[in-house]
């Protein structure tokens, strides 16, 4: 596979027209938007009055058609009615317009022909121009004219202006680009909408013991376990080992759970009778709005519910109430964490459940979404192909979705969006897709909205107040390869409403208070986020349009933490890099005590010198010597975002074998022979892991072994070293003896022999516990 060339994947600065003027260093000349002036004619029909009648029967059925060239918009229509009301907004895209005059016509909806009704007509010379906050324009009451121009019988109510994307109307218009669309559903699914992700919590369900249990089979001790269902989400606890009817388990069960609250906590006490059979002994229905919410650690009250039992009689469930079991527990809703439904390491939003614990805001984030240029083809329609792209933006609770741009490889949305920032420390992301449900889509929901790209920016790295006008890769990853779908143009700005707030949260812990007071486990909080990315996707999946789950998952990474040889490799040569400069320290260490350079061994030893005999210098050096360090590297500063990088992510160069193993299905669906060739790979690699874990465990275990007497000899010998080495310390001065360490470490590579020194080699003969090892 001939791959494209590397400069092909990287970030490009621009120079749009935002808000109609340039972008001069960091300041907007015009104060209008984030985004290019994008020019419409819009048309707002609202009503008719005093229609005449049309059809043999002197009723009509009107609609009215908008005609502006060859564009043509048309309303619904009414049956038998002389006074309808419509209240529809049309936009023409003025680089489309091809005609001078704007008509408005009047119809009467019939089987055969529709009949012409009237007409008013506008030169688009004479159309006012509004720009928002301007007020909208009132509509007027226009006389209807026939084709000749004459007065007929009814009147058009009609607001008709010049204006640009940033009119209140933009959203709710039908559009001239969109003029293929057929279906009010459709139609729908092309509009850009504002979502909400629904509120989270977690739900601790604390199960006690319950009491009085009445087993089927009383011959028997029961083996009692509770199991709670909350939607699609099923735990249970272990079997309790008191072998009594007044079981105990005190444990802890965690579940998400979403506001609004539309689905009880189920729980049921149930008894193992068989490998495969349980038996319910009683089970009760508690709904989450009656449960007691909390802020902090402090303990909530337990309470006592009653277990119901059903009964089968002539074929109907029954409830038998002859006697209550019941059970102990304490339930509450979690409000001081915060329910993480993205990765960790790009979380849009760290605050807590409950609105209380909120902190003020920091600051603003804007974001345009300008246009897109060189998107590949993602689908065949009518025997060609073509690309019906829009956006997705995600920051915290809150999702954008860009309107649908029909059959463009190069479309224009310049939409514009704001977030309040509550952290710095977070990431946006916005992702690019192709529109696969334009005309009514699958009803039965196997279409699905393909993925074109994605870019994540993190909002630390931007300074404030500036523009960012940068054109982003998108990049894909298929099973042939890394693939560059099209690039995304973006403009983004994070102003900051106090320096003060946005410094001091560089000081506060990344997430809320409770999850270090009590803090979830690893499987504890990947369990839940699964359960978070499910809800979120099921919620917004529900919305009118719906946000599909597809794009909800691939927003918000589900299915990241899969096995990936290509991303093992990755995170290994980025610890090699972090470890590179304390290997460069080492090696420049090395160089100056083998006198490699001995004006810098010489200059080494004065400053030394200087720190040992002045101690109380050595840390000041250091930090003044960091902030040396700081102020050069200022002059390499990153200007640009960061954005996805094919080389750090080694998808530039990865094995067609280790992608088609990424992109396999988890249970894997591939022939026998490729598992065991997969297989044995991954257990050489694992090997190699292994030895140098082995490896690392092995040093640290001497260490330890120093003073454990495992091995007796070199133990005596430590400690006979520490107590000469402890005396010989007190009697002479510390200075001299730093001296006489740091001459010794950086003596003359005449004064040192090839072999390793004897501290080194008595460090090496010291036991490691891999003698124990089977």
């Amino acid at each position: 596979m001939q791959r494209p060339p590397q400069e092909d994947f990287s970030l490009k600065e621009t120079k749009p027209h935002l808000g109609g003027g340039k972008v001069t260093g960091d300041k907007l000349t015009s104060t209008y938007d984030l985004v290019e002036q994008m020019q419409y004619l819009y048309v707002r029909v609202v009503k008719a009055k005093d229609l005449p009648g049309k059809d043999v029967t002197g009723s009509l059925d009107p609609y009215v058609e908008v005609r502006l060239g060859n564009y043509r918009g048309t309303t619904r229509h009414f049956e038998k009615k002389s006074n309808p009301e419509w209240s529809q907004v049309f936009a023409f895209s003025k680089d489309r317009i091809q005609a001078s005059v704007l008509e408005v016509n009047v119809k009467d909806k019939d089987f055969v022909k529709d009949d012409f009704v009237g007409r008013v007509t506008f030169d688009l010379n004479e159309i006012p121009k509004r720009v928002p906050p301007d007020s909208p324009l009132a509509p007027q009451w226009y006389r209807l004219e026939d084709r000749n121009g004459n007065k007929v019988k009814g009147e058009l109510m009609l607001a008709v202006w010049m204006g640009t994307q940033a009119d209140e109307a933009f959203p709710e218009s039908w559009h001239s680009d969109a003029a293929t669309v057929s279906g009010a559903d459709a139609l729908a699914n092309i509009r850009s909408k504002v979502y909400l992700s629904p509120k989270l919590w977690y739900l601790r369900v604390n199960v006690i013991e319950a009491q009085d249990l009445i087993p089927g089979d009383r011959s028997r001790f029961p083996e009692v376990y509770v199991k709670a269902i909350l939607g699609n989400q099923a735990l249970r606890t272990r079997v309790s080992m008191s072998k009594t009817i007044n079981p105990m388990w005190n444990e802890d069960l965690m579940f998400v759970a979403a506001e609004p609250f539309e689905e009880p906590l189920i729980l049921s006490v149930e008894d193992r009778v068989a490998p495969n059979k349980d038996e319910v002994l009683g089970r009760c229905a508690i709904p989450l709005q009656y449960i007691d919410r909390r802020l902090d650690h402090r303990p909530i009250n337990s309470k006592w519910y009653n277990l119901e039992k059903h009964i089968i009689v002539e074929g109907e469930k029954k409830k038998e109430i002859k006697f209550a079991s019941r059970l102990h527990t304490r339930l509450y809703l979690e409000g001081g964490y915060h329910v993480l439904d993205e990765s960790t390491h790009y979380s849009s939003d760290l605050r807590p459940t409950a609105k209380q614990l909120w902190k003020s805001s920091i600051g603003v984030l804007e974001l345009g979404v300008l246009n897109a240029q060189g998107l590949s083809p993602m689908k065949t329609k009518d025997g060609r192909a073509t690309t019906d792209a829009y956006c997705v933006a995600k920051y915290g609770q809150k999702w954008v979705r860009t309107r649908t741009i029909i059959d463009s490889f190069a479309p224009k949305w310049n939409e514009q969006y704001t977030w309040e920032v509550f952290d710095p420390c977070t990431v946006i992301t916005i992702g690019v897709f192709d529109n696969c449900h334009l005309h009514g889509g699958d009803k039965s929901g196997g279409a699905r909205d393909s993925r074109i790209g994605k870019v994540r920016i993190r909002l630390s790295t931007l300074e404030t107040d500036r523009v960012y006008t940068h054109s982003y890769p998108l990049l894909v990853l298929h099973p042939t390869g890394v693939k560059k779908m099209g690039e995304i143009h973006l403009a983004v700005r994070f102003t900051c409403s106090s320096l003060m707030n946005m410094m001091h949260m560089y000081s506060q812990p990344l997430l809320p208070k409770m999850h270090y007071i009590h803090p979830l486990t690893v499987s504890q909080l990947d369990n839940l986020r699964h359960q978070a990315t499910q809800i979120v996707s099921m919620r917004l999946s529900r919305a009118e349009p719906p946000l599909r789950k597809e794009i909800v998952e691939y927003m918000l990474d589900v299915g990241s933490h899969m096995w990936s040889m290509r991303r093992s490799k990755a995170n290994f040569f980025r610890i090699m890099g972090v470890l590179g400069g304390i290997i460069a320290i080492g090696r420049w260490s090395d160089q100056i005590c083998n006198w490699k350079n001995p004006i810098t061994t010489v200059l080494i030893h004065i400053l030394f010198l200087i720190l040992v005999l002045y101690p109380e210098l050595i840390l000041p050096t250091i930090f003044l010597y960091l902030f040396l360090i700081g102020v050069w590297y200022y002059r390499w500063r990153p200007r640009n975002p960061p954005h996805m990088d094919t080389r750090l992510s080694c998808a530039d160069n990865a094995h067609p074998d280790e992608l088609d193993e990424e992109f396999d299905t988890f249970p894997t669906s591939r022939p026998p022979d490729i598992v065991r060739m997969r297989y044995d790979r991954l257990r050489s690699i694992a090997g190699r892991i292994q030895t140098v874990v082995g490896d690392l465990a092995t040093q640290g275990e001497r260490l330890q072994s120093l003073l454990s007497w495992r091995d007796p000899r070199a133990t005596a010998l430590f400690v006979i070293f520490c107590l000469i080495a402890a005396i010989v310390l007190y009697v002479t001065p510390f200075q001299v003896v730093a001296l006489l360490t740091g001459f010794y470490v950086l003596r003359h590579p005449r004064f040192r022999h090839k072999l390793p020194s004897a501290p080194l080699n008595f460090f090496r003969r010291l036991p490691a516990r891999t003698d124990c090892m089977l």
